[in-house]
């Protein structure tokens, strides 16, 4: 028995079970882009890719946009990843040759690149480049029929690793509430899209609360070392990396980011354990070509010189959270709410059918899919779904200055302005984005957007009036505007 294998234990299931995981997230990634890409960056979209593409290289933005884009370009790209996703997912993939499995891989991580390349505001998330940087490296772990090795294992458990102590370290650098144990008071009710578990964490004792703080430092900080640790040392960090992250799972919607995260902790583990949970055993495996271990020791190489920014960013006072070092988002630096907000602060679009504005004038609200509004309505599930737009939305509140005496606006987004264009004439693409849409039958002749708080209501409350949230309006974040005010301004 080699030393590598005493170290590592069987690895042929642990393979297995993260190509299948990064193949189900490559599906709901691509899904994502597929019914959310056009509205928002096609042709027509809010922040359209022909203008951006005009301001930038692929030097810059590797992408193959660069040579031309076109919504129907854009859906190609998309089935084309949609569909390899899901021969990866059925073990198709894995049925051919070592070079066909690679090739496969690689071309869903170069799909999935030129779509986020071009994506600005829209993919500017963090969990695109863990995305990117793991369907990279997967590619890499070879088909089932050949022996597993621990190289391309190893290099995702490094990301694990940055990605868990890079969230850790930039919570207890830059929020002292997470120090003093106490931003759990406030997370699940200000984060971006709660779930309907969320409003039941809030609920949650005080005590209870800084003692999930201080074991998610613990989890985050300490833990992630015993992933370089032998068996079965490395197994029992992933299982707590792993169960911490199912809870994050059943109390919000972050996307895919848990998810990804629980994927990449299965490469802690070895076939002996995780034979357990899933019962299946290697079939008769093929020795790896002398060429493919060669690659792979390549590989090693590279990934050990481009791990040095992000490595020195884990132990810089002024570490940056979610970083990529180059255009291809390989070995990033990663890390989530380093701030905590304290309250919350919703934008409440509405519209009129009147054609001026009096204070007898009847304003309809806009629903969106997850984002909070109507009072009564229960938060959703959406995650491992991704809504773009209302996690745009929910970052628009971050630059207003809330006073005594109401709000200051200091500016807005242009994709903003181009939001409320949409619904004004009643673009069918950034409607079917949306929830509930109060002018059916015709357009809306003025928009405007209020600035509410937002709070969780009590279980008294919720006992008496049914409602998840109270709220109270603060101010007017954008005033009534109709289509000629657009056009001015």
């Amino acid at each position: 028995m080699s030393s590598s294998h005493a170290y590592f234990g069987d690895i042929w299931l642990t393979r297995l079970l993260i190509q299948r995981g990064m193949a189900a997230i490559y599906l709901v990634a691509f899904t994502t882009v597929i019914r959310q890409f056009k509205p928002l960056l096609g042709e027509n979209g809010l922040l359209p890719v022909p203008d951006y593409l005009q301001h930038t290289t692929w030097r810059e933005s590797p992408s193959i946009f660069h040579w031309r884009y076109s919504d129907r370009l854009l859906d190609t790209v998309a089935f084309t990843g949609l569909i390899l996703s899901i021969c990866a997912l059925i073990g198709l993939i894995d049925s051919g040759p070592i070079w066909l499995s690679i090739t496969a891989w690689l071309l869903l991580y170069v799909l999935y690149l030129s779509i986020v390349n071009v994506g600005q505001r829209f993919f500017g998330f963090g969990w695109e480049s863990m995305l990117l940087e793991a369907g990279f490296f997967t590619a890499f772990l070879g088909p089932s029929h050949t022996q597993p090795t621990a190289i391309p294992v190893l290099i995702l458990r490094w990301m694990l690793f940055r990605t868990e102590v890079g969230a850790g370290l930039i919570k207890l650098r830059h929020d002292p509430c997470w120090r003093d144990l106490t931003c759990l008071y406030y997370h699940y009710e200000t984060q971006p899209l709660p779930n309907p578990l969320s409003w039941y964490f809030h609920q949650i004792s005080a005590p209870m609360h800084r003692f999930s703080a201080l074991a998610s430092h613990f989890i985050q900080v300490v833990v992630p070392f015993a992933l370089f640790a032998p068996q079965p040392i490395a197994s029992l960090a992933g299982a707590l990396i792993i169960f911490h992250q199912l809870v994050l799972i059943v109390s919000g919607n972050y996307a895919w980011l848990n998810w990804l995260t629980v994927v990449l902790g299965l490469s802690a583990f070895d076939d002996r354990i995780l034979s357990v949970a899933v019962p299946l055993h290697a079939p008769a495996l093929i020795p790896r070509p002398m060429a493919f271990d060669i690659l792979l020791y390549s590989l090693a190489t590279l990934t050990g010189a481009l791990s040095i920014q992000p490595a020195l960013n884990l132990i810089s006072r002024s570490q940056l959270m979610n970083t990529s070092y180059n255009p291809f988002h390989l070995v990033g630096a990663y890390g989530a709410f380093g701030q905590v907000g304290r309250e919350r602060y919703e934008i409440v679009i509405e519209g009129t059918g009147d054609r001026v504005i009096t204070p007898a004038t009847e304003w309809r609200e806009y629903g969106f899919k997850a984002k909070p509004g109507e009072l009564k309505r229960m938060p959703p599930q959406v995650a491992p779904y991704h809504l773009r737009l209302d996690w745009l939305i929910w970052f628009l509140p971050f630059s207003v200055v809330v006073t005594g005496n109401g709000i200051r606006v200091p500016g807005y987004s242009q994709w903003f302005f181009k939001f409320i264009h949409k619904l004004l004439i009643a673009d069918a693409g950034i409607l079917q984005l949306m929830g509930k849409n109060p002018f059916p039958e015709d357009p809306p002749t003025f928009i405007r957007a209020l600035f509410y708080r937002y709070r969780f209501t009590t279980m008294e409350e919720k006992r008496q009036t049914g409602a998840w949230w109270n709220r109270k309006l603060l101010g007017v974040y954008l005033p009534p505007m109709s289509l000629e005010m657009l056009l001015k301004l």
